[in-house]
């Protein structure tokens, strides 16, 4: 399996040899980390070279639009061309806590969608309360690649218009939560070769974990559950899902 989105550059996680090597005892064999700002960037690529089965997404999330001008995006170009570097993310908007810099998240956004489409990479986007303009951004300024909204909450009527626009969706946590009844039914409707796995930690502890640092090796529960969402084996969730992943990133 892979987690496509880890965010192991966090402060928590000064353990990541240890955190590897759980992940691959639970079958858990490829990790892509994602960052958010400039300075996890940097970070990711440098796991990304330490570890064989480690990748990385450079970009500057919403929240931290503040940091982003012409010289961080030159400064992101230039970790974006490292060859273990699969995607620009994770990118995106933001209106839950900040919502009076929306255009400046929408610059940010659309900078990072060029500089993806330049250098030929997919993005890895972010989206929160904010899926109408995410939808309306994305169709005037579309990824040439096949791209992934991470960590989805939207409807299944936004997912049908992302799909024609490209998109992938990847589901961590939240699908065991017990109040997900929405996320669980974008699931059920969404084709299983649309579907990716991450983990999203430290964030989103899947059942029966909820409480704990969340891990890669946490992917399996969440295997677990689509399993029992679709109605498919466990072992189809996990191959069809990694043959999603390794197309979608070229890994």
């Amino acid at each position: 399996m892979i987690d496509v989105h880890a965010h192991l550059t966090n402060e928590g996680f000064d353990d990541v040899a240890e955190v590897v090597f759980r992940a691959e005892e639970k079958g858990v064999k490829t990790i892509v980390c994602s960052a958010y700002d400039l300075f996890s960037s940097k970070q990711a690529i440098k796991l990304s070279k330490e570890f064989d089965n480690i990748f990385s997404n450079v970009g500057i999330h919403p929240e931290n639009v503040d940091e982003f001008d012409e010289k961080s995006l030159l400064e992101i170009e230039k970790l974006a061309k490292d060859d273990k570097c699969v995607a620009i993310g994770e990118i995106g908007l933001d209106y839950h806590y900040v919502s009076d810099n929306k255009e400046k998240q929408k610059q940010a956004l659309i900078a990072q969608i060029e500089l993806a489409n330049k250098l030929n990479k997919p993005v890895v986007i972010h989206s929160r309360d904010a899926m109408g303009d995410m939808i309306e951004l994305l169709k005037a300024h579309r990824p040439k690649c096949p791209s992934l909204l991470h960590c989805y909450s939207g409807s299944y009527e936004s997912a049908e218009i992302l799909m024609k626009l490209g998109f992938s969706f990847s589901f961590g946590g939240v699908v065991t939560f017990s109040n997900a009844k929405s996320v669980v039914e974008v699931v059920k409707k969404l084709p299983i070769d649309k579907i990716l796995l991450e983990t999203d930690c430290p964030y989103m502890t899947p059942v029966p974990f909820r409480g704990q640092r969340n891990e890669p090796k946490n992917v399996v529960y969440i295997a677990d559950m689509i399993s029992k969402i679709k109605n498919i084996s466990i072992e189809d969730v996990a191959k069809i899902t990694t043959q999603n992943a390794k197309g979608l990133f070229k890994i």
